[in-house]
């Protein structure tokens, strides 16, 4: 039912002060106007009431004037004045006045339009004071026999209200809204008058159900979906009556209905069917639903159902990843959570089959965020492969034949799944190096590149291994000694632009060739043939044909040709081991040396864009050593061939530790221990356990009901001056957050010995802030005060900033006296959220990311990971630098941070510090990084980064 509030605002004008009128000119308009006139005479009225004015000295005229009129609008106005004027004297008792209300209104119940009778009973609802009830109940009942179904829905509502709030004055209310819905024939009327009986008779309306039971499929919706509700409430009240007797009836509810109809089946009974019904239903609704916070919200529910009734639902998967046909990447990504969590041995196959066909959508198509949904469509591939052996291999081939379209990042997702495969499966060993070795010619990223080069040396065991990656690195390679070569390719080029400017007996010549221009006139159009022109066209077909390995390190990547001088050394080293040709391993020894030494003699030369550094060389030339003496020093071989592995194989324990653990945490959380405390719903005030109200729940975590509840500290942190104390108006405010929402609470106080009259208090904003409920106007009295809410909607975690003031009128009409209120700033740390992200997704925002704010670090902490607690507490940041990394003492550290806003920004961090000995500072520097310039700025200018010893 709908209160006055909700219509006044849309029909009540926002008069300024000076425009409000005297008491005896709305007596005159009232008096003596129009209906038109009247209208806006009465919406005045309601303006000035619901600032704080009653009037009381209207109410005669109102009754005398308005009440006779037949204009329907004005009568709405009317009833909405009934609503709030005061009834009662200074005594309490009722005003004499009422008496004519009271008539005026039995008049209305007895009215022969339906609309006047239906809007005097939606009043009724509203009207508390059983002296002004009593003489309207005959005329109320009588309503329920009316011919329109409009005033027989609204008379059911008005009299179930009667009767909860006195219940003396219609005992019989129960029975008389049984008896009307026997008989009645309209939905809607059955609808409202079901409704009313199970809000004031549960048993009645238990019984009623009861008669009905086996129609309410086939009902119409609206009686359906009232029904379905009382049934789940009563399922949860009365545990007794959760198991039907006919269990196929709730899935023919599932069938004609909702979101409701699942969520009250999945009340009343466990049965797997039923079950099962209702998780059909949630997907199709998540399927066919346009909205995605209503997608996102029922694969909720889905998941839910999952975690409860586990390996029922594992059907559905192929239904759940249909899902995957919206737009949306959070949908996206949800959907496929919950599908590999009922991945299984029965279907893994057919779900890989879907993800590959996802995944040359991603190739083929062009999607929202593109990148990122074939990143998670190789994750979810790859958890897939780890979990199932059977698939590993078919996975693997599935991913290598995209290796050469993926971008960058993807195709270095892809190399690192294959590391741990081939590692975990020594099975497919064999097959993956030579599918990587054949894949050689086609890469073209360096950091792909390195993946499988690196993957080649560790794992090419045969001798045919060997020789076929060999030969596939020396065709990728090209001519060797690279510097001649490219020498010897450049006199070539030399000379055929010597021929060419030989030939040329002139100058170049212009040539040209006539045209007719849209005019009509003619004009001439010249080219000019030059040698430059020749040796550009030259060089650039030069770049294109070189081989993809050589063209990488002419372009200056030596890290790829450290791992390739490694990789060379590791092969050379296990064809010692495993071949008696030894005249073939001094022949790959020397080949190998030559390359490493060709590497960095073409690195100092002027064929490459940048020379090569220092450290490259050491590496390079440390793998040329060791491939001099390890004939003699078995030692060096237990490092290349031992040693890389084994450091590799505890990184892929330390992950599947870590995934165990997560999987771990996700089933602790849903356990049920022996020992638990059961919950009884009689005896708990509010009931969050297992069996409450989920829709009411729902409820309550959308109005920011549910929660933590603050103590008398917390509270007072919050509480926020915004005037000083010698301030005619002395104002603060209690600043809460509620998810997109600030809600501020303020407290004006009254500080004079005079009414303040149309006292208001104004706010406005800065950044990505803005006010959506602005407080209403009011009179203070002398030393009173007041209690007005505002809200405001953020919109990102920029800085944003909330000032304002409060206005009120001066001694004259035309004074205007103002208090300007002490700014807010909105603290960006109720928005920022710890989070998780691979080390991949790290290194790529990284590089993305512009806005760069660079904190530098003077702390007197104790050590350098009390000092990282101390940040990660501080910036809700998570430490994604693994715990054996930092493990030890040494007077140095540089981690990787992460935190994630709830609108979905990115926060990148990266500290690096060093304590000066035992009792010196701390000191260093913290890199924030993220897409905005604001957030990047916020996380920098944090309180608590000062407190710790930063200065931005």
């Amino acid at each position: 039912m709908t209160t006055f509030l909700e219509h006044a605002y849309s029909l009540v004008h926002q008069d300024n002060a000076a425009d409000v009128p005297s008491m005896s000119e709305l007596r005159t308009q009232l008096e003596k106007g129009t209906d038109e006139t009247k209208v806006d005479t009465m919406k005045r009225i309601l303006t000035i009431m619901l600032n704080g004015d009653p009037m009381p000295q209207l109410l005669m005229h109102i009754i005398r004037f308005v009440m006779p009129s037949k204009s329907k609008h004005l009568k709405k106005l009317l009833y909405f004045y009934y609503e709030i004027c005061p009834k009662l004297d200074a005594s309490g008792k009722l005003k004499q006045e009422m008496i004519l209300v009271c008539n005026g209104i039995r008049n209305d119940l007895q009215h022969p339009n339906e609309y006047i009778r239906g809007n005097t009973l939606r009043f009724l609802c509203k009207l508390r004071e059983p002296e002004l009830i009593e003489p309207l109940l005959s005329s109320a009942r009588s309503c329920l026999e009316h011919r329109h179904a409009y005033v027989r829905k609204n008379a059911v509502f008005a009299v179930a209200s009667i009767h909860q709030h006195s219940p003396s004055l219609i005992p019989d209310a129960s029975d008389l809204i049984a008896t009307f819905l026997d008989g009645e024939s309209d939905a809607t009327c059955k609808r409202n008058a079901f409704a009313a009986l199970s809000s004031i008779d549960h048993d009645k309306a238990l019984a009623y159900l009861s008669n009905v039971f086996e129609g309410i499929p086939n009902a119409e919706e609206l009686l359906q979906l009232v029904e379905l509700e009382f049934i789940r409430k009563d399922a949860i009240q009365n545990q007794q009556n959760k198991v039907s007797p006919q269990p196929t009836w709730p899935v023919s509810f599932v069938a004609n209905s909702r979101r409701l109809a699942a969520s009250s089946l999945t009340s009343l009974t466990s049965n797997p069917v039923a079950v099962k019904a209702a998780a059909a239903k949630f997907i199709e609704l998540s399927i066919k639903e346009a909205d995605n916070n209503v997608k996102l919200i029922v694969l909720d529910r889905v998941d839910q159902l999952r975690q409860r009734n586990e390996g029922i639902l594992d059907d559905l998967i192929m239904e759940i990843l249909r899902v995957l046909s919206s737009p949306d990447i959070d949908v996206r990504r949800k959907a496929l959570g919950i599908a590999l969590e009922m991945i299984s041995s029965k279907n893994v196959e057919e779900v890989i089959l879907l993800l590959k066909k996802e995944l040359s959508k991603t190739v083929d198509q062009e999607y929202e965020k593109n990148t990122e949904y074939r990143q998670l469509l190789i994750q979810s591939i790859h958890q897939c492969a780890i979990k199932f052996s059977e698939v590993a291999a078919s996975v693997v081939d599935l991913l290598m034949d995209f290796i050469a379209d993926f971008s960058n990042t993807s195709a270095v997702d892809v190399i690192s799944f294959v590391k741990e495969v081939v590692e975990k499966f020594p099975k497919l060993r064999s097959s993956i190096v030579a599918r990587l070795v054949d894949t050689l010619s086609e890469v073209r990223a360096g950091k792909v590149y390195r993946g499988i080069v690196w993957i080649i040396g560790e794992y090419s065991l045969e001798e045919s291994d060997i020789r076929d990656a060999w030969k596939k690195i020396r065709a990728s390679l090209g001519e060797i000694p690279i510097l001649a070569s490219e020498q010897r390719l450049l006199d070539n080029v030399d000379g055929q632009e010597q021929e060419q400017l030989n030939g040329q007996s002139k100058p170049a010549q212009p040539s040209g060739s006539r045209r007719v221009l849209s005019d009509g006139t003619y004009a001439t159009e010249t080219a000019l043939t030059s040698a430059s022109a020749t040796a550009a066209r030259l060089e650039a077909v030069k770049a294109a044909q070189k081989p993809p390995l050589r063209q990488l390190i002419l372009d200056g990547d030596y890290y790829l040709a450290t791992v390739l001088s490694a990789t060379l050394t590791k092969l050379v080293m296990r064809h010692s081991e495993i071949s008696s040709d030894k005249a073939r391993t001094n022949a790959l020894k020397a080949e190998a040396m030559l390359i490493m030494i060709s590497i960095i003699r073409v690195g100092q030369s002027q064929f490459v864009k940048a020379p090569i550094e220092e450290d490259s060389v050491d590496r390079i030339m440390s793998c040329v050593r060791s491939l001099a003496e390890f004939a003699n020093n078995k030692s060096l071989e237990s490092v290349f061939l031992d040693d890389t592995r084994k450091a590799f194989r505890a990184m892929v324990q330390v992950e599947e530790k870590k995934r165990a653990a997560k999987e771990a945490f996700e089933k602790a959380k849903t356990a049920i221990q022996v020992d638990d405390v059961v919950q009884i719903r009689q005896l708990s005030k509010k009931n969050h356990g297992e069996g409450a109200d989920e829709i009411e729940l729902d409820l309550e975590r959308a109005t920011g009901g549910e929660g933590a509840a603050e103590d008398l500290t917390s509270k007072l942190s919050r509480v926020v001056q915004l005037t000083g104390f010698s301030d005619p108006v002395y104002a603060e405010a209690y600043v809460k957050v509620h998810q997109f929402d600030i809600v501020l609470d303020v407290l004006l106080v009254n500080q004079t010995t005079e009414t303040l009259q149309n006292l208001s208090v104004e706010f406005a904003t800065l950044g990505d802030l803005k006010v959506v409920e602005r407080p209403t106007t009011q009179n203070l009295g002398p030393h009173d005060f007041h209690n007005v809410q505002c809200t405001i909607k953020v919109s990102s975690t920029d800085t944003g900033v909330i000032f304002g003031n409060v206005v009120y009128d001066g001694a004259h009409s035309t004074d205007t006296n103002v208090v300007i209120l002490n700014d807010l700033h909105v603290d960006i740390m109720d928005y920022i959220q710890p989070a998780t992200c691979t080390e991949t997704q790290f290194r790529t925002m990284w590089t993305e990311f512009e806005w760069e704010n660079k904190v530098n670090i003077n702390s007197k902490a104790k050590s350098l990971r009390e000092f990282l607690e101390q940040l990660m507490a501080c910036t809700n940041m998570n430490c994604l630098t693994p715990e054996a990394s930092m493990k030890g003492d040494c007077q140095f550290l540089s981690a990787n941070l992460y935190a994630r806003s709830v609108f979905g920004e990115d926060a990148l961090a990266n500290l690096s510090i060093e304590k000066e000995g035992e009792d010196g500072p701390i000191t260093g520097f913290v890199r924030i990084r993220s897409r905005s310039q604001g957030l990047a700025l916020s996380l920098g200018s944090l309180k608590g980064l000062n407190k710790i010893g930063t200065a931005a």
